[in-house]
């Protein structure tokens, strides 16, 4: 699969992430609100990155450490796994169906912080099958 190094981020600023926390806790009648610790910080991080070309486990990663750094108040997980699943879509498309699928879930298990090691293995072993 080509196009594992880009700029996955770059058609989401700052306020589309808000946004998404905001409609996440809207639906499920949760306080949408900044956390005082993580917000700014995340932000900042964000705004530096989003423009960068990454690879896909980078962009992954990086998802993990937004989430880690608990910008809102409550559905961080869901808050970053939602943009990363969203953004590799296109990518996504060129594969067969069953294989999106396994690096769909995966991606979203390392972004939530709750994969396994042998997630983590098939993940290095996928990327690695899709750059030869």
């Amino acid at each position: 699969m080509k196009g594992l190094v880009r700029p996955w981020l770059k058609a989401v600023p700052w306020a589309s992430v808000v946004a998404i926390n905001a409609s996440l806790c809207q639906a499920r009648k949760a306080l949408h609100k900044p956390a005082s610790d993580g917000y700014d910080r995340t932000r900042v991080l964000w705004e530096q990155t989003q423009p960068r070309d990454l690879h896909l486990k980078e962009l992954l990663c990086f998802g993990q450490q937004c989430h880690r750094l608990a910008p809102f108040c409550f559905y961080n997980g869901n808050t970053f796994v939602t943009i990363v699943k969203t953004v590799m879509e296109d990518a996504l498309k060129r594969l067969p169906p069953e294989r999106a699928f396994v690096l769909r879930s995966i991606a979203g298990h390392i972004v939530a912080g709750t994969a396994t090691d042998l997630e983590e293995k098939q993940l290095d072993k996928m990327l690695s099958e899709l750059e030869s």
